[in-house]
């Protein structure tokens, strides 16, 4: 497996990509290319949290897949910053392809509450000029796959986790910004396949985030697999012993554990 820590420079202010990517082999398949799930943990643009980070990972490289893990920016950096971020580990990961034998048609987000906000936002913004002028990049050289969203962050209006758009606002908090943040308004038919799965039950960001955001990919005919499960508190993460909180049971529910089975089916079938 080869392992990396890759430093990813945005106006001065430095990410960090970690790799987990399998090996081949000439016993099995010397060519073989697979799906890269690249992890955005959430925190709330304030942190990035482990539970949702090289846990993760492991779970799709024991199924099959590569995995990297993006350390973004967080406040005070401000956006978009960390969407920058994100943009060119995807770019890096798409030039880098055959040297680590990923399918560059299959690069997926894997995006956890503000995480998914993060993830989200590259599915609706890879296509816009600002973008590739903010990064250098070309919208081709950016664009994700697919987007697996966990429990996301979408809106800035009511049903918002307001501290993860203040987070990333900053000092630039605005109207026009506070608008544009609101990922359900921002869909167009360009937004990759998407995979969602939410908590009926989440009290820290209510699950109409995901329905919002899975109704306007509807509207825009963007195909989208929605799991909502019944029950289940914020930032399960795993829902497993893995990547329970410290000291507590929190964070377990075998019944959303099965999202991770749920969503590899789905990356398997992408494209």
């Amino acid at each position: 497996m080869l392992n990396q820590t890759i430093p990813i420079k945005v106006n001065g202010s430095e990410a960090k990509l970690y790799t987990y990517l399998l090996d081949n082999s000439k016993e099995i398949d010397i060519y073989r290319e697979r799906p890269l799930a690249l992890i955005c943990p959430g925190g709330g643009y304030g942190f990035t949290s482990d539970r949702e980070a090289e846990a993760v990972a492991i779970q799709y490289l024991a199924r099959g897949f590569h995995a990297c893990v993006l350390r973004y920016s967080v406040a005070p950096a401000e956006f978009p910053q960390a969407l920058c971020e994100l943009a060119i580990s995807v770019a890096h990961i798409r030039e880098h392809a055959k040297e680590y034998h990923v399918n560059k048609d299959k690069i997926v987000i894997v995006g956890f509450s503000a995480g998914g906000h993060l993830a989200a936002s590259l599915g609706v913004f890879w296509d816009k000029e600002w973008l590739s002028k903010e990064t250098g990049l070309s919208c081709e050289d950016i664009r994700p796959n697919g987007l697996i969203l966990s429990y996301p962050v979408i809106t800035s209006g009511t049903k918002t986790h307001g501290g993860s758009i203040t987070n990333l606002m900053g000092k630039k908090e605005s109207p026009e910004l506070k608008e544009l943040l609101s990922l359900e308004n921002q869909v167009t038919a360009n937004v990759p396949p998407t995979f969602i799965w939410h908590t009926l039950t989440d009290s820290a960001v209510p699950v109409q985030n995901s329905l919002l955001f899975a109704e306007a990919l509807i509207n825009n005919k963007v195909s989208v697999e929605l799991h909502i499960f019944p029950t289940g508190e914020h930032g399960l993460a795993l829902a497993n012993e893995e990547t329970a909180a410290k000291g507590t049971s929190s964070g377990i529910n075998k019944r959303c554990e099965d999202w991770m089975e749920l969503s590899c089916d789905w990356l398997q079938q992408l494209g």
